[in-house]
């Protein structure tokens, strides 16, 4: 199975933005459902401009959706994604044990 150039990619910025731990702790936060940017900011001790650095980066590469409540935005996660990166990584766990051991002559 030959991975489009562009879905490679899409894969690397996602990768990028689960390479924060702050981030990786808002994703994990959202597996309960929706939330508020205000309920995101209790658990950190960060500005609101810094949580929407992170959410920008969360949601450019399409890990959440976000969606204006009044003053406020409400995030989820983009379940669809999650569905996409578990296929891809599955593939490469599929083919590894599908294939036979290559021996070096080297």
């Amino acid at each position: 199975m030959s991975e489009s150039y562009e879905a490679v990619c899409d894969f690397v910025q996602i990768f990028k933005a689960l390479a924060d731990e702050t981030r990786l702790e808002i994703l994990a936060m959202l597996q309960g459902g929706e939330l508020c940017a205000c309920k995101i900011l209790e658990r950190f001790e960060i500005t609101q401009p810094t949580l929407s650095y992170h959410m920008k980066i969360l949601a450019d590469c399409g890990l959440i959706n976000c969606r204006k409540d009044g003053a406020w935005m409400r995030y989820s996660l983009r379940q669809n994604t999650f569905a996409a990166i578990s296929d891809w990584c599955g593939s490469y766990i599929n083919n590894n044990s599908m294939q036979k051991q290559i021996a070096c002559e080297c």
